[in-house]
């Protein structure tokens, strides 16, 4: 509970950027429509935060108190806590003194750090990207010398005042080294290398020259150097942790048979009373089916006290997943029944649901392309109509067939089919619905709008979910499922690594407003911004970038998510070096170091570090579990046992007998 009420503290506190001054609530972005936002009352916004603020002091109090003021004062995490906490309440207090319109809240800033500091996995991942800092240092150095040294040979060889290269790109040495900055994500390829290609194509050379060594040599090296250095990092973590559970069971049992023991000459040779492990048991916060089989394994075994290898043992159960077994399913008596059932209830019938599923996905396609040019109010949908209604009925008697087979509770334990339920079922209340306003389809059938969506939204609406239930062919093709489960579960574990995202873009998107608000503005309101008819082809009037800026936080996002991608970035770095300054490259060129260099390259890594154990072990998997219709499935930490290392007996003794919370009688 109080990691719940925690998350959604730091959730709340972060939140607070899209309501605060400068507010998000507008339905656009485009500083050519967008409204007057709501702005909320001074006085709102600042008092959630002082109770999330008030959260947070509880928090770092009791932790603090709980590791004691030695262990206080050699972390570092905690102390930042306090000093974050205290700088946060100091401007939380000048921004109400100023009623609320201080020019500068340094508090948004390190709001990210309650985040941070509440992930083990972060920290982690922070630390590891210290690590990798030399690496990565030593190839961004190659790549600045290579910048420099391609930027002064361009200026050198396009040196005429009337040469369309020079003019365009290489004006002056801070251009001349954007221009090809911008060339190295590639980006402005091959606009940048045209006036003078079309000039003599040997200057093709010098442009081809750069991105061979810069693009393809060293920004590929530097993802090489950030493998190397996370190679190992999901090992070395799973065995950090591999020895942090074996030492923590090492320690229960240490506990457990210390009470056993009491009054007995040789401590060490006792062991642990099973009643005594079924007391703490029960009072552990656990589910009742790991419970329950711990229990069932506690019983099966013979002798009084538990050793220390038993008492492993037993804990071995943590790293399975129970999965619920397939109810039983309805027994019939009739034969026809009974054949119906095994029809039914057989992959092939599953297979017919597919091929269904892709002929409506087919039709729906086939109409998109036979009506592209036709607007919606000259379409008839008189033959959609009546494939739509078709498809959805053997959608119903899909699922009804599937209940029929297998019971209604054997239907719900797979996901497949509750997720092929839920949407037969909204495809049928939307057909019912639309048969009950605009009556049955037939030829020419155009009627007019009733209540609050029209035929063709809800043709629409039927369609989009249709090509959504698509998706249930996904299990049935072995490749692609172990595919798809595979990057789930991936995302499901790099929550930290996403994290670290979430703080990149909340600190550039705060630093974006205090520096860039304001300063795109609409055509009619600056000398600065052209119209559209006279604007240069390409630029970011031209282009109508208006709703890229950084009015506010959630714009701030979006446009940061922009320039990430690098596709047409140098639009932005033009645009605000004309509306902020030349200034504002700096802020620009860092965020794409940061996000498109570092972040993006080092969660390419991760992502091949994972995928490729996953991918090699998945044999490994159906040795560990058996069949596929086994009662459990394994964690990563079962998944990789055996590349990871058992910590000794030694070594478990060694850091039991100096750790400072457990205090035994040795």
């Amino acid at each position: 509970m109080s990691q719940w009420i925690l998350s959604l503290t730091i959730f709340l506190i972060l939140a607070l950027a899209f309501i605060e001054t400068p507010s998000s609530l507008t339905s656009t972005s485009d500083v050519r429509y967008r409204p007057a936002p709501w702005e909320p009352p001074c006085g709102l916004t600042q008092g959630v935060e002082a109770l999330c603020l008030l959260v947070f002091a509880a928090d770092v109090s009791v932790k603090s108190y709980l590791v004691g003021w030695a262990q206080f004062r050699k972390n570092p995490w905690l102390r930042a806590y306090l000093v974050v906490l205290l700088v946060s309440l100091v401007d939380w207090i000048v921004s109400l003194s100023l009623v609320c319109q201080e020019p500068v809240r340094v508090r948004r800033l390190l709001r990210p750090f309650f985040l941070m500091q509440n992930s083990s996995m972060m920290k982690k991942t922070l630390k590891c990207i210290r690590w990798s800092l030399p690496e990565m240092a030593s190839v961004g150095l190659l790549l600045a010398i290579h910048l420099c040294l391609f930027t002064v040979f361009g200026m050198l060889l396009f040196p005429g005042e009337k040469d369309r290269e020079r003019l365009a790109h290489f004006r002056s040495l801070p251009e001349a080294l954007t221009s090809l900055l911008v060339l190295l994500t590639t980006a402005n390829n091959p606009d940048v290398m045209i006036p003078a290609y079309s000039k003599n194509r040997l200057y093709a050379i010098f442009f081809i020259a750069f991105t061979l060594i810069g693009s393809l040599f060293l920004m590929n090296l530097l993802t090489a150097i950030i493998y190397n250095q996370f190679r190992g990092y999901l090992m070395k973590s799973l065995q950090t942790s591999l020895l942090r559970r074996r030492l923590g069971i090492r320690a229960a049992y240490k506990v457990l048979s210390s009470m056993t023991a009491e009054g007995e000459a040789h401590p060490e040779g006792v062991g642990v009373k099973p009643q005594d492990f079924l007391q703490v048991l029960q009072k552990v916060q656990l589910g009742s089916d790991r419970k329950q089989a711990i229990t069932e394994k506690l019983h099966s075994r013979s002798g009084d006290l538990l050793s220390a290898d038993e008492f492993q043992k037993l804990f071995d159960e943590f790293d399975k997943r129970v999965i619920k077994e397939h109810p039983p399913r309805p027994e019939y008596w009739s034969p026809f029944l009974q054949s119906a059932q095994f029809l039914f209830s057989h992959r092939y019938f599953d297979y017919l649901g597919n091929l269904m599923a892709l002929g409506n996905l087919v039709t729906i396609c086939v109409f998109l392309v036979l009506d592209a040019d036709v607007l919606p109010e000259d379409r008839d949908d008189f033959v959609l109509g009546i494939l739509n209604c078709v498809f959805i009925l053997y959608y119903l008697l899909e699922m009804l067939l599937k209940v029929f087979a297998l019971g209604l509770q054997g239907y719900l334990v797979s996901s497949s089919n509750v997720f092929d339920g839920l949407l037969t079922v909204v495809l049928l209340v939307l057909e019912i619905s639309t048969l009950a306003v605009y009556r049955f389809p037939h030829p020419g059938w155009k009627p007019e709008v009733l209540g609050l969506l029209s035929l063709w939204d809800v043709t629409r609406l039927v369609n989009m979910l249709v090509v959504f239930r698509f998706l249930r062919v996904i299990p049935s093709m072995e490749l692609m499922a172990v595919v798809a489960s595979t990057i789930l579960d991936l995302i499901k574990n790099m929550r930290a690594f996403g994290g670290i995202l979430v703080v990149v873009y909340y600190v550039f998107a705060v630093v974006g407003i205090t520096l860039f608000r304001g300063v795109i503005m609409a055509p009619g309101n600056s000398s600065l911004a052209p119209d559209n008819g006279s604007a240069p082809c390409g630029s970011f009037e031209q282009l109508e970038y208006w709703t890229n800026n950084f009015d506010d936080f959630a714009a701030a996002l979006v446009t940061l998510w922009d320039v990430m991608v690098v596709n047409n970035w140098q639009v932005f770095l033009d645009a605000f070096r004309r509306y902020a300054g030349p200034w504002s490259k700096i802020y620009f060129v860092l965020w794409w170091l940061v996000s498109s260099v570092i972040w993006v390259n080092l969660f390419l890594a991760l992502i091949l570090e994972n995928f490729l154990h996953k991918w090699d072990r998945r044999s490994h998997l159906q040795s560990l579990t058996g069949d596929l219709e086994a009662t459990s499935e394994v964690t990563v930490e079962l998944l990789f046992r055996d590349v990871l290392e058992e910590p000794t007996e030694e070594e478990l003794i060694e850091k039991l007998s100096h750790h400072p919370h457990l205090q035994l009688c040795r």
